[in-house]
């Protein structure tokens, strides 16, 4: 199970670091191996998402990986027939097998998805569940499902929330016969910013992080909810929902002490808990 795994120590193919700033930073750690999934590393990653969703001092979450060439080469396909694939191509509800995308994981926190090099099928996870994503100019994206005789199915149906359709059929149904390069994809807006070179990639990255940390925790999870709600029902039902989600941040002491702040003249003072509320409303 998730919770028996120790995020403190030595993880299968990950690396998790908790700074003290409030930003977790997970890293994809297999770069010999171009960075590619392992069926061991679903757990790791359902225990890091909770972590990052349930634990208040965690404001902000990056994703990145090792290495230059590779972002994440996808599923390793020679782990396929091993005995812990079981874990991964199981006869299961989604909700209960798939878990590594913080998506997935229903994570309300912002997540900032950093891309150097290559990302491949099962690395389009961490992309297109992403809410900001960040490219290094050496980045290219492709999906190679249907060449291994596999659906290219979750992640796909992603890229075409994020691309126009006819890109993603093509990258879905070209397999490794189409590479979007990081400019074509920054055009199309799959990335929403480009960065000169890898090294500057995750310090990039974190500088974003430092921004989103100077608002209101529970205000950014209440708008992402309310947007990325918005992809799953109709224009009135969504605006619905997002009114609801509106209304219920009146009752945080956030609601307050940002105009608070404005007018004083000083930074605001947030409160992390998502279930505070603000005395002057009791």
């Amino acid at each position: 199970m998730a919770s028996d795994i120790d995020l403190r120590g030595p993880l299968p193919g990950v690396h998790y670091e908790r700074r003290e700033d409030g930003i977790a930073v997970i890293r994809l750690d297999r770069p010999e191996r171009g960075n590619a999934l392992l069926p061991t590393m679903q757990p790791v990653f359902r225990a890091i998402w909770s972590e990052v969703r349930d634990d208040d001092a965690i404001r902000v979450a990056i994703v990145c990986a090792s290495g230059e060439r590779h972002f994440c080469t996808g599923f390793d396909v020679a782990e396929a027939e091993g005995e812990d694939a079981d874990d991964v191509f199981t006869d299961r509800p989604l909700a209960e097998a798939v878990h590594w995308s913080p998506h997935q994981n229903q994570v309300w926190k912002p997540v900032i998805c950093a891309v150097n090099g290559l990302c491949v099928g099962g690395g389009l996870h961490f992309v297109v569940d992403a809410d900001i994503v960040l490219a290094s100019e050496n980045a290219a994206f492709m999906d190679t499902h249907v060449n291994v005789g596999m659906v290219g199915a979750l992640e796909n149906v992603g890229l075409a929330r994020r691309l126009p359709l006819g890109s993603a059929l093509r990258m879905t149904l070209m397999g490794r016969h189409y590479r979007m390069p990081a400019r074509r994809a920054y055009d199309l807006g799959l990335v929403d910013e480009l960065v000169e070179t890898p090294e500057a990639l995750l310090p990039a990255a974190l500088e974003m992080a430092g921004q989103l940390l100077q608002n209101s925790p529970q205000a950014m999870a209440l708008s992402k909810q309310a947007v990325w709600g918005s992809l799953e029902q109709g224009y009135g039902p969504a605006l619905e929902q997002a009114w609801a989600l509106l209304r219920r941040h009146w009752q945080h002491p956030d609601f307050r002490e940002g105009p608070r702040a404005f007018v004083e003249k000083r930074p605001p003072r947030w409160n992390p808990d998502p279930n505070a509320r603000d005395e002057d409303e009791e």
